[in-house]
């Protein structure tokens, strides 16, 4: 097994457990990968994500798994000030919600799952988005070389 499939492994896993111990799907994503990469993020700036969870607080929109994917590009791309670039981030979340939407056809929580908040079926639909994306975000940033030495 090669490093990267390790890698898209162990993020798959982490988002996994994460999504079971109760944290919503774009918290999930932020911690998983703040945790898998040693992203200087403290718990508390992870709580920004919690109002991303079932596309804007049950709102429907943007699935907040991929919603937690843009804040991980963010954490590796973002500015830290006005005069830096954003151009390559913004490239990196394009491309990305680019293909989370040919994974899975959609990028809006309430297309993605028909399911009643709160109910098993819809707790399962979006532990399966919630693990597919950390495996596909693992795999971008491995691609893109946005980390060194994963």
């Amino acid at each position: 097994m090669t490093q990267q499939e390790q890698n898209n492994i162990n993020a798959q896993q982490r988002a996994t457990e994460n999504f079971k111990a109760g944290f919503n799907c774009a918290e999930t994503v932020a911690r998983t990968f703040r945790d898998l990469l040693n992203l200087d993020v403290s718990d508390e700036a992870l709580k920004m994500a919690s109002g991303f969870g079932g596309g804007l607080g049950h709102a429907g929109c943007m699935c907040g798994a991929l919603s937690g994917a843009t804040m991980v590009l963010g954490m590796l791309q973002g500015r830290s000030s006005k005069e830096q670039n954003r151009g390559p981030v913004y490239s990196s979340a394009q491309e990305f919600h680019n293909i989370f939407s040919d994974q899975f056809g959609a990028t809006c929580c309430r297309v993605l799952n028909h399911h009643d908040f709160g109910s098993q079926e819809q707790r399962h639909t979006c532990l399966k988005i919630t693990g597919t994306t950390a495996d596909l975000l693992m795999k971008y940033i491995f691609d893109k070389q946005l980390i060194k030495g994963i």
